[in-house]
């Protein structure tokens, strides 16, 4: 693997994102890299926790020069939305360690994980209506599940940005280290504390949990089929990606 370095410390797998010269953005070659991960993760007992190899750093979302290529079709492929639920379906639970950005896809890998701990120095955000698309990965429904409505309206519509403190009064993270540095720590202790229980149990405490579980997954694919076909979108993209080549 090239985009994602995976590493095995007895019952924890650091699954650690590692594609820096583009802050860790999702592309197709990544998501295949993770669902690769994810499929092996399952045969055997263990917590994952997701990370960036780059302090201050987590990622910035999908890669937006390969999303203004697809199409309906790949809309309705779920690529990312289809990656998110395999790892909130991972038969045992799972951590994210947000330092740095988590926006777009990212705050929606983080939002699939079941436990998010973040630097002081993380960020989350919804911009995807500012591109023309919607939030169809995961955050139309994880969002105001863990928020509330009022502040996923926020992040949705209006584009606001959670810092680390506002995230843990949201209830978006649940804990704050100490610094960047401190997260790898955090990670494990809580990791540890898990594989203390039994495995048979907590997975099949996972299943009961997501059975009542509401999702509007089958409408944001509808939805984000429909939008990725329309000029605003390729042209709210474009403009973005011409404004970060200055």
């Amino acid at each position: 693997m090239t985009l994602v370095q995976v590493r095995r410390e007895d019952h924890l797998w650091w699954v650690g994102l590692d594609r820096p010269a583009k802050h860790n953005a999702l592309d197709q070659a990544m998501v295949t890299e993770l669902t690769a991960v994810l499929d092996e993760a399952r045969r055997e007992p263990c917590v994952l926790i997701v990370h960036s190899t780059t302090p201050g750093m987590f990622a910035a979302g999908a890669d937006i020069a390969e999303l203004r290529e697809r199409d309906a079709d790949a809309a309705l492929l779920a690529i990312n939305a289809g990656l998110f639920e395999r790892l909130e379906a991972h038969r045992w639970p799972t951590i994210a360690l947000v330092d740095g950005p988590a926006f777009g896809g990212g705050c929606e890998l983080a939002l699939a994980c079941d436990f998010r701990i973040a630097s002081p120095g993380a960020r989350f955000a919804q911009p995807e209506l500012s591109l023309g698309i919607i939030a169809g990965a995961g955050a139309n429904w994880r969002l105001p599940q863990l928020v509330g409505l009022a502040t996923a309206r926020r992040m949705l519509y209006a584009g606001a940005r959670l810092d680390a403190r506002e995230a843990l009064a949201a209830g978006l993270v649940d804990e704050v280290a100490d610094s960047g540095e401190d997260l790898p720590e955090r990670g494990r202790a809580l990791a540890a504390t898990i594989a203390e229980r039994s495995w048979r149990a907590l997975e099949l405490t996972k299943l009961a949990l997501r059975s009542a579980r509401p999702a509007t997954t089958t409408f944001d694919l509808a939805a984000q089929a429909l939008l990725f076909e329309s000029e605003d979108k390729q042209a709210r993209m474009t403009a973005f990606l011409e404004r970060r080549k200055r």
